[in-house]
């Protein structure tokens, strides 16, 4: 199996395990976001692995895979559509998707931004997988900052029913509260996603030949660095 053969195989497998791995959820939010079974993992080998070119092109197709799986599943794209203001709900519905999965996902594949920068193979795809991470964070924290913030009052009021949410809203209110809601909501799935995801990283680049295959960009040329 020649160089392109090989990576187009591996693509289509990681891909395919990223999708399925995303569909094992360890916990999920009733509004929308959840914890997975280290479903970004594959996605940020392939970013590590092939580099930053590939791997925005893999985030990218998986976020098309995401895209349709929660344009056909996901609470929050039918909660969105409103017949009364249909023009601006298409808006919205385009913006969810942009922010949501194709820019979410998409940045998975910069996991390869250290590469050869950090000697050192895992520290490396370790940094990088924690960078993409949280950029997918940033990228929730505006979706729900621009389409979700008018929930914020109801959120600390309702949800988030204690002394912290009642402190939130004794000193916050209208973009500041949105800001703060967003980033509250979407940290408290992301931040353990970025532990679970940091783990299996680790996990994986402590036996060798993952190490090795993770390492290896199928060109044949061998790469001598620190591990």
């Amino acid at each position: 199996m020649n160089s392109k053969t090989k990576r187009l195989t591996t693509t289509g497998v990681l891909i395919a395990l990223s999708a399925i791995l995303a569909f094992i959820k360890v916990y999920e939010l009733p509004y929308g976001g959840s914890i997975t079974l280290a479903g970004m993992v594959p996605i940020i080998i392939l970013g590590y692995k092939y580099g930053v070119k590939w791997g925005l092109f893999s985030g990218f197709v998986y976020s098309i895979i995401e895209a349709i799986l929660g344009a056909t599943t996901s609470q929050a794209f039918a909660g969105m559509y409103d017949p009364e203001h249909a023009a601006k709900s298409v808006i919205n519905i385009v913006l969810m998707a942009f922010l949501d999965y194709i820019v979410a996902f998409t940045v998975l594949g910069l996991s390869g931004m250290f590469k050869g920068k950090i000697k050192n193979d895992t520290a490396a795809i370790t940094v990088g997988g924690t960078v993409v991470v949280l950029l997918r964070l940033l990228a929730h924290f505006f979706s729900g900052f621009i389409l979700w913030g008018s929930y914020a009052e109801w959120f600390f009021t309702d949800v988030m029913n204690n002394s912290f949410g009642k402190s939130i809203l004794a000193n916050f209110s209208g973009s500041a509260l949105a800001a703060i809601y967003s980033i509250v909501y979407n940290a408290s799935y992301m931040l353990p996603n970025l532990v679970v995801t940091v783990v299996a990283i680790l996990a994986l680049m402590s036996v060798k030949p993952l190490r090795k295959y993770i390492v290896d960009d199928d060109s044949g040329s061998a790469r001598f660095t620190r591990h």
